[in-house]
């Protein structure tokens, strides 16, 4: 009789905090499920194991050397920065990733923090509550400035599937769009303009982060780059955190060089308590969910399992190295 398969799923607990159901990948084989994973127990959990599906947890070489069963190492993210690929690769040991599985998703939170500035749908639930509306004389108020979309101008920094679903949105609103991408000739969209990077943050009154973090692009909004943005505009990053050297972004919110921030990521995750951008009033931060939807998730674990299917059958799936 043929072993079952023996998978253990390292961290699995961002991917399904328990609305979704592991069954998808108990039909594969064996598996283990750890929500967490410190360094310290990865070798004792990963012993014996054929495939790891891993979100964060790191896997250098030191660790895959431990682990002569080991085949398939699959991630439940787009990014691998966590896997020593190079090893693996030496090892003989596929690793693979999932795109595109929360395009639609991050879009939507992109937007979501946009109507935190433009509309203030929230505090304006606050004030009402507080019975400021009870107290007006005239039958509505507004507590800040409220924006119109159409009109404005949307600058992406990154023409991905992310990207390019901010771009849809953005242009149903009746926006301009604007973008800084790779490949500007393969990516071509109707309604959006390719710029270069210092145009892109001049001339947007939005400028949202959708691009992998590289040695290149380390810390590039920084100082010099913030002092050409509209003393209107948004900065939002959904995309990496140390794409943004935050030290810079307090100092402009701080003076106004900019109006706001709009942030899912941060350089380090979670961040200290005392950390530099919390507490500003025109900076929001959220923990890192804008990809989180439950239907962003389950096709997560779909995709996860599809990679693993296809390992077994001979075919490269999703395949980094």
């Amino acid at each position: 009789m043929t072993q079952a398969l023996q998978i253990a799923v390292l961290d699995g607990y961002t991917l399904n905090p328990g609305d979704l159901d592991w069954q998808v990948l108990h039909a594969l084989g064996e598996v283990q499920v750890y929500d967490h994973s410190a360094s310290e127990v990865l070798q004792e959990r990963s012993k014996g194991k054929e495939v790891l599906v891993v979100n964060k947890a790191p896997i250098n070489s030191a660790l895959m050397e431990q682990l002569p069963e080991l085949k398939l190492i699959t991630l439940t993210a787009t990014g691998y920065n966590n896997i020593e690929v190079e090893a693996a690769k030496e090892l003989g040991i596929t690793v693979c990733n999932v795109r595109g599985y929360g395009s639609h998703t991050v879009a939507q939170h992109v937007f979501a923090m946009i109507f935190s500035f433009t509309n203030q749908v929230w505090q304006h639930h606050v004030s009402v509550q507080k019975g400021e509306w009870s107290s007006q004389d005239n039958f509505c108020y507004t507590l800040d400035t409220l924006y119109e979309l159409q009109g404005k101008t949307m600058g992406i920094y990154g023409l991905g599937k992310i990207g390019q679903s901010v771009a849809q949105i953005a242009l149903a609103f009746g926006m301009k769009v604007l973008s800084h991408h790779k490949h500007p000739e393969r990516d071509a969209r109707i309604g959006v303009e390719f710029v270069g990077v210092e145009e892109l943050f001049e001339r947007s009154d939005f400028v949202t982060l959708h691009a992998p973090l590289s040695e290149q692009n380390t810390g590039f909004v920084n100082s010099s780059l913030l002092r050409k943005m509209k003393s209107s505009a948004i900065l939002i990053n959904t995309g990496r955190g140390g794409l943004v050297n935050e030290t810079d972004l307090k100092r402009a919110l701080a003076e106004g060089t900019i109006r706001g921030a709009a942030l899912d990521v941060l350089s380090t995750e979670p961040p200290a308590a005392d950390h530099p951008l919390f507490g500003l009033p025109n900076c929001i931060i959220t923990p890192h969910i804008a990809w989180a939807s439950q239907a962003a998730r389950k096709r997560l674990m779909l995709e996860t399992k599809a990679n693993i299917e296809a390992f077994l059958a001979g075919q490269a799936r999703n395949v980094i190295v």
